[in-house]
């Protein structure tokens, strides 16, 4: 007896036209999905109302109901169903505002090309099976005192779990500020991973290792012969964290000259590589850092673009409580990786690591910790497997 297929997915079709309907069901019709059609925006509200879709494939010009108000409704009801909109020629950016204004999960252009929509369906399938999944995955993770790579068990750092819980499943950008090694990068990875785009690229780039003259070719790409030296064709980190997220680290540091295009790729989802002609669309969700105060050092613009949540980590001398924790933590990660058996930290060295003040942090924290565990091996770490103060 022949084993049933196994359903890919459910798939909304919405168009007025019945043949473009009936050709993107004829796209997928080897791939086991479930459709069902409807030719305009009130009838598909209707059809949702018993039909779990996974993804909603709409154009966006239709009578009665089009796809803008469709999407606005979606929106409007907190319905988190991807929907990939169709845009016809000369209409790009409505089908841009589509995806900035009003979410949509992303665009195709007519006529559909059948393998750019499986791939881009594929895709938008894995983001709603994430945002099902993402409500167990927060649950398993409010263990106390542990996110994801991040330990804390004070109220300072409950308080940032809890805004990372509420900021990840959003495409918002989020502005992360703290002292150096207080792990502003591990806030964005964890963002990242508890998000829809979890299961795509996460790009970082540090806007204080790069110099001015290469920031714009690593943000935005460039053409061959754009510049000496460009001997061939790069993508920027914009379009290598297209489906994911691009992590702006030391933000603050971005040169007044790249600050006005960094703002356009933001608030316009395109870019221009340099020495190129044309403008590529790109799906990167912005995440930002900084070290320092921002104020005197963005522009205005781009200061409130970026910082539509702020999270403000605290430096680990206002939060010695973590302390222990973090240790115990941080010990049983690095008896798996450099095969030592510790055991744990000697009261008389908890003393000590409440004493100081850890001006490096979580980061330095860690690195004494990784230095003395090498040293002794096994058992717990006592006072004189760390070096004496200078």
């Amino acid at each position: 007896m022949p084993r049933r297929a196994v359903t890919s997915g459910r798939i909304l079709i919405v168009d007025d036209d019945a043949s473009q309907r009936t050709a993107l069901a004829a796209i997928l019709s080897d791939n086991h999905f479930e459709i069902q059609f409807a030719s305009e925006g009130q009838e598909a509200l209707e059809r949702l109302t018993t039909f779990n879709a996974d993804v909603i494939v709409s154009d966006l010009v239709m009578p009665r109901m089009d796809g803008f108000e469709l999407l606005k409704h979606l929106q409007e009801h907190g319905d988190l169903t991807p929907a990939i909109v169709l845009t016809g020629f000369g209409s790009m950016e409505k089908a841009l505002s589509a995806v900035h204004d009003l979410k949509a999960f992303w665009f195709l252009e007519k006529p559909v090309e059948p393998r750019a929509f499986k791939i881009l369906l594929e895709r938008a399938i894995r983001h709603k099976r994430a945002l099902r999944k993402t409500d167990e995955l927060q649950r398993d993770l409010r263990v106390r005192g542990v996110l994801g790579d991040m330990v804390g068990a004070s109220p300072a750092m409950q308080e940032i779990f809890a805004i990372i819980r509420q900021v990840a499943p959003t495409s918002a950008p989020v502005l992360i500020s703290g002292e150096t090694g207080t792990g502003k990068e591990l806030v964005a990875r964890e963002i990242h991973k508890l998000s829809p785009r979890g299961d795509g690229p996460f790009v970082a780039v540090n806007a204080a290792a790069l110099p001015e003259t290469l920031i714009e070719s690593e943000l935005f790409g460039h053409e061959k012969g754009a510049f000496t030296g460009a001997m061939e064709r790069s993508a920027g980190c914009f379009e290598q964290a297209h489906g994911g997220t691009l992590f702006l680290d030391e933000i603050g540091e971005m040169p007044p000259s790249t600050q006005p295009k960094l703002l356009r790729a933001l608030e316009d989802l395109r870019v221009r590589r340099l020495g190129g002609k044309s403008e590529i669309a790109v799906n990167a969700r912005v995440l930002a850092a900084t070290s320092n105060a921002l104020e005197t050092r963005l522009r205005e613009e781009l200061y409130y673009r970026l910082s539509v949540f702020q999270i403000a980590l605290p430096p680990l001398r206002e939060r010695k409580e973590d302390i222990p924790l973090i240790a115990e933590v941080m010990i049983q990660i690095l008896n798996e990786k450099h095969g030592t058996r510790v055991a744990g930290l000697d009261a008389a060295v908890l003393d000590l690591f409440h004493a100081y003040d850890w001006p490096g942090n979580v980061r330095e924290l860690r690195n004494v910790i990784e230095r003395a565990a090498i040293v002794a091996t096994a058992g717990q770490l006592r006072l004189d497997h760390f070096p004496a103060p200078a």
